[in-house]
């Protein structure tokens, strides 16, 4: 029997779109550009310091020492194979996703098992075809130090985690915003992995917005009902208004996260200037410091998506 020891690694988890739509329609040529595409991966796998531990079904799945090169290696598969995509037919091309996550695993000769592996395996699933999800463990290691961008999807639920866990999409051109199959069959196959986890994200939120309304509703009747000519409601609906943007903006995955928080921050400072209102526009100044500040995170940031 093998020895098990724990490690921490990078998991990094790809499976094909559409495979079963695609061996029904024509499985010998199927199985062929699977194999073309499985030693593409192998071989960029390999040249980042990767391991590859199983190839099952449709399946490549991999380990790394370095988080970096994990990264780096699963946007040079997914270009690489973009090219082979399009020099085929496009009712034939073969869409990877890709997730990968850093955790604690338990490591037994040439496999490793636990909830490291099932985190990289679920991210895989909510990555769009020609994608790559991360976790923010993954996130946290390599967002200086890989030239791309990123975008929050929400917490991703998994099992036997709770709470979730924090996800962002790589960008890395138009696979990340493209469409996937109108096919019934492909978008059936989608639905129990990507949308659910989005809808249910997203239901979580519209709760919360809607308890934060709740309350400042009710701040707002119990100054109103023990009124004496002052309306000091106004301050902690102020605050929830500003926790419910804040939120908003974290949570965002169509537009530049701090961006968003920039524009709440400065709607806040707007609203504290016109509600303690003396004469004096001062809000003015700390909104030319955030629009500098915005100014120069849109700048890096297309540059880094150059």
């Amino acid at each position: 029997m093998s020895e098990t020891s724990r490690k921490l690694t990078t998991i990094f988890s790809a499976d094909v779109q559409d495979y079963t739509r695609l061996m029904r329609k024509d499985e010998e040529g199927t199985l062929a550009t699977l194999k073309r595409y499985r030693d593409a991966m192998a071989r960029l796998i390999e040249a980042h310091g990767g391991r590859v531990i199983n190839t099952w079904g449709d399946g490549v799945f991999a380990e790394f020492p370095s988080v970096v090169e994990a990264l780096r290696a699963a946007i040079d598969v997914q270009n690489e194979l973009a090219g082979y995509n399009a020099n085929s037919d496009p009712n034939t091309q073969m869409l990877f996703r890709i997730g990968l996550n850093l955790g604690d695993v338990i490591a037994e000769g040439n496999d490793i098992y636990g909830d490291g592996v099932n985190i990289a395996a679920r991210l895989q699933a909510c990555a769009v075809a020609g994608g790559i999800v991360i976790s923010n463990t993954v996130y946290d290691q390599v967002r200086n130090k890989v030239a791309v961008g990123f975008d929050f999807l929400g917490q991703l639920e998994v099992k036997n985690i709770d709470g979730g866990v924090p996800s962002y999409a790589v960008r890395i051109g138009a696979a990340q915003t493209a469409t996937t199959s109108t096919n019934p069959e492909s978008l059936r196959e989608q639905v129990p992995s990507a949308a659910t986890s989005f809808v249910e994200a997203a239901t979580q939120g519209e709760r919360s917005y809607g308890v934060l309304a709740v309350i400042a509703v009710g701040l707002v009747v119990l100054n109103i009902l023990t009124w004496h000519g002052d309306f000091w409601a106004r301050w902690p609906v102020l605050v929830i208004a500003m926790a419910a943007g804040l939120r908003w903006a974290r949570r965002n995955t169509q537009i530049d996260r701090r961006l968003a928080i920039f524009a709440v921050v400065g709607a806040g400072l707007v609203g504290i200037n016109l509600l303690s209102w003396h004469g004096t526009p001062w809000a003015i100044w700390p909104l030319l410091v955030l629009a500098v500040l915005a100014g120069i995170r849109w700048v890096t940031r297309q540059r880094s998506d150059i």
